[in-house]
């Protein structure tokens, strides 16, 4: 029976699903290893994240000559500077918005009452919106399901990332090793490879490498752009919590599709209690924006954006954030990726010989 295939196989699958409901069973002895996951997933991603978007830099500072440690602690010198830039020019501004916008977020419902009050005033869309129907009570609901939906979201952030100390103290040790032993992380890597496999290995790492640099680097660089432009259109047609809404919208659009739609959500509301017109306007700017994205920056960046189905995405996203949150929506495209080189890899090298052979 040992030489049987079929059996052999199944026997196999019978031992993982032993091993896995024994591991189950003493579930506790993980729990140190799941308690320190927990602690270093958001350092680690943080510092992988930064890690993408400086080794350009310091790869460039090395080829002319600069020492690695050298050339990041020059970075970091600059990061510093960055920073005490930022807390003199634009922190007080944004520090305003971010204490009048939690003063007046209580009073939101109000104005959207009192705003869709006027408009069922008005001749023509009285006669579009019927002066009996309950939109405005159905509306306020939404908006409360909303707004409860975003506060939950943001004490769920809150919490992944509340231990700040722990955050600022690990983030730039991790990155600063990362980015000084870079190198040897894929001869690590190979080693726990069989030699024969070695080749495709390192042909699937690099593939990784650049697939995860070219999405971070350039969601990041389009993203800023995207976000200043905003931020101009905001001023112009004077938009409250301009600043705020323009750095909420950076972080949602790091999200492919769906953070688009996602970031104009606040954005429309608070220009709607402000005024209808401005409402408006608002959703012209973030649209005008988005096409100078799509149309102009981002093939000038980097050509194809995603090579994933819009479908696709928005399944993952929906996983992601039902497993882990936030954290699962912002990881869920970078791991996709990485499985699928991994997954197409190992198809290529074992499967495809043998199914082509049985189709034939």
């Amino acid at each position: 029976m040992l030489q049987n295939k079929y059996f052999r196989t199944c026997l196999g699958i019978i031992f993982a699903l032993l091993i896995i409901y024994l591991g189950s069973k003493v579930s506790f002895i993980f729990n140190p290893v799941v308690l320190l996951f927990n602690i270093m997933i958001v350092p680690v991603m943080l510092a992988g994240f930064m890690y993408y978007l400086l080794r350009p830099v310091v790869n460039f500072l090395e080829k002319h000559r600069w020492p690695r440690p050298i050339s990041i602690l020059l970075i970091y010198l600059v990061f510093a500077g960055l920073i005490v830039l930022f807390s003199i020019l634009v922190w007080p501004t944004l520090r305003e918005q971010l204490i009048n916008f939690a003063e007046n977020a209580p009073y939101f419902v109000e104005g959207l009452q009192k705003q869709f009050e006027k408009l069922q005033q008005n001749h023509f869309i009285s006669k579009m919106i019927p002066s009996e129907s309950d939109l405005t009570a159905r509306v306020s609901e939404y908006l409360n399901k909303l707004i409860t939906t975003v506060t939950n979201s943001v004490s769920n952030f809150i919490s992944v990332v509340s231990n700040v100390v722990v955050i600022i103290a690990t983030v730039p040790i991790v990155l600063y090793y990362m980015l000084k032993e870079s190198s040897k992380l894929m001869p690590i890597l190979l080693h726990l490879l069989p030699r024969k496999y070695r080749k495709e290995g390192h042909e699937a790492l690099g593939e990784i490498d650049s697939a995860l640099s070219n999405f971070i680097v350039g969601r990041v660089l389009l993203n800023i752009i995207l976000g200043v432009l905003m931020y101009i259109g905001f001023l112009i047609i004077g938009l409250p919590y301009s600043l705020l809404l323009a750095l909420i919208s950076i972080v949602l659009n790091l999200i492919p599709y769906v953070g688009a739609i996602i970031a104009a959500v606040p954005v429309v509301i608070v220009g709607f209690i402000d005024s209808p017109s401005v409402a408006i306007w608002s959703l012209v700017v973030i649209v005008v924006a988005q096409q100078i994205q799509d149309n102009l920056l981002t093939p000038i960046i980097y050509g194809k954006q995603l090579d994933i189905h819009p479908l696709t995405t928005i399944v993952l996203l929906l996983i992601g954030g039902d497993i882990s949150g936030i954290l699962g929506v912002i990881l869920a495209i970078p791991v996709y990726m990485v499985a699928k080189i991994i997954i197409v890899r190992i198809y290529n090298l074992f499967l495809s010989e043998k199914i082509d052979d049985m189709m034939e």
